[in-house]
Parts: structure tokens; C-alpha cells; sequence
């Protein structure tokens, strides 16, 4: 996938800013799939584009698709309720997408022509807001990534060899975590709040 990266020079965050804002434009009148056809808006991204970390999820939900801004319903709730314990703010440290920009009726997984026909919208956002750190928050946003086999539970919480200069980790994402209530050792939630912990660890240790 790194090949698939702009080498886009912007050199202040204002910079940074205008270019998401024309990437948006064009990715609000896009057509390339058919949930262009079922589409409340396009969900195109939320927090700073100077952000030293960008989370990418699966796709837009209904509150996701009514307000045009990724995680905000349920899972959305719980996942600042992780990132505030962990000592990430989601408005300073995060910038937040999805793998795809518009919402798969029935919340149904989007298919491998709807990843591909969003995929130049997600390496744009890369390539442009250069994160120094990528959580793949679900398996739908691994798979867009890694191309082999794998269960969510055995590849969570590791560093990813995916890019260069970008450090990589995959996480549960909050969605099922809503399934999972348990916070005892080994559960899904004492997992999730761990991985964050060793994100907010190699943040420090980055911005040293």
C-alpha cells in the first residue's frame, strides 16, 4: 500500500488544512460506487490535520451518515471514553477517518469494490496530514492493509510494518467492544484500554 502514497509537500498546517478541504469537495460529489445512491452525506473525517495520530475505522454509521462526522454515535461514545483514559485527546491528537466515505446500508461490511473505489480518498488523507502514528481500528480497516489472512484478536495491539516513517497498530474497534462488557484481565476492554496505553507510551517517546 505505501506505493500508493502522494508525496505531498505542505509545508504549514494551513496548508494541510486547504488541501483535506479540496479533497473533501471532490469526495462529496463523488459517484464511483453505488452508495453514492443510498448516502445521507459523504463522512469524510474529524480532528486536526496536524494531528500525530489518525484512527481509521470501517465505515459510516446512520448517526455517522446524518451528521457527516465519523464515530459519534454508540461506538463513537465509547471509543473517547478509551481515548480519555488513556490520556489522547480526540480533538488535539486524533485525526479521524474511515476506510470508506459513505454508509453500506444495514451497516452491512463494505465490499472490496467500494474499499477501492474510496481508497485514493484515504491515501490522500495519509499523504497529506503524514501521521506519525495510524491506528487500523476493526478487521475491515486491517484488511485494506494487510493482505493476508488474520484474526483481529491475534494482530491487535502489535506495530505494523506497513509504511516507512509511520508507525502502525491495529485495535478492536469500539463496536464490538459494545458486545463485550467485561473489563476484567484478557477481556477485549482491558485489551483495548492497554493498546492505548502503549500508543500513548510511543506517542511520548515520538514528540520527545
Amino acid at each position: 500500500m505505501k506505493h500508493l502514497l502522494v508525496d505531498v509537500n505542505c509545508a504549514d498546517n494551513d496548508i494541510k488544512a486547504k488541501a483535506l478541504k479540496e479533497l473533501k469537495n471532490i469526495c462529496e460529489q463523488c459517484r464511483a460506487c453505488e452508495l453514492c445512491k443510498t448516502r445521507t452525506s459523504t463522512v469524510f473525517s474529524d480532528g486536526s490535520p496536524s494531528a500525530p495520530i489518525m484512527l481509521i475505522g470501517e465505515a459510516p454509521g446512520a448517526d455517522e451518515d446524518a451528521s457527516g462526522i465519523p464515530f459519534v454515535g454508540r461506538a463513537g461514545q465509547l471509543l473517547n471514553q478509551f481515548l480519555e483514559e488513556a490520556g489522547l485527546s480526540r480533538k488535539n491528537d486524533l485525526y479521524i477517518c474511515n476506510t470508506i466515505k459513505c454508509r453500506p446500508p444495514q451497516n452491512r461490511v463494505p465490499t472490496q469494490e467500494e474499499k477501492l473505489a474510496c481508497q485514493a480518498y484515504l491515501m490522500g488523507q495519509i499523504s497529506v496530514v503524514k501521521p506519525k502514528i495510524i491506528l487500523l481500528c476493526g478487521s475491515t480497516a486491517v484488511q485494506s492493509f494487510v493482505e493476508q489472512d488474520f484474526k483481529i484478536s491475534m494482530l491487535r495491539g502489535k506495530w505494523l510494518n506497513i509504511f516507512d516513517n509511520i508507525e502502525v497498530m491495529a485495535i478492536f474497534h469500539p463496536s464490538y467492544l459494545l458486545r463485550n462488557h467485561s473489563t476484567d484481565t484478557g477481556s477485549p476492554r482491558w485489551l483495548m484500554k492497554k493498546d492505548l496505553q502503549n500508543v500513548k507510551v510511543k506517542l511520548d517517546e515520538i514528540l520527545q
